[in-house]
């Protein structure tokens, strides 16, 4: 099992991705419909690339890769997604 850390650890990847800060945007879980920011994801950073989770139910919300120094982004488990305002 790998260490899990919150979401403040990809904080500088997310700026990068979305060009704002991201740790205080909040996603809702696609699954059970929790909403949390993403400064309080469960993520994973132990494995080919990045892995947040919900904090409530574990599904993934969001994978991170990067690809030929490319970063590549899943958000398919977010049933939405807010920047902070």
């Amino acid at each position: 099992m790998t260490d899990r850390l919150d979401g403040n650890a990809i904080a500088g990847t997310l700026q990068a991705v979305f060009g704002t800060e991201m740790t205080t945007a909040t996603g809702v879980c696609g699954h059970c419909g929790d909403r949390n920011r993403l400064g309080a994801l469960a993520v994973y950073l132990a494995g080919p690339g990045t892995v947040a989770r919900c904090p409530g139910c574990d599904t993934v919300l969001l994978v991170l890769v990067e690809v030929r120094g490319v970063t590549c982004v899943d958000a398919l488990g977010f049933a939405d997604l807010n920047p902070a305002a």
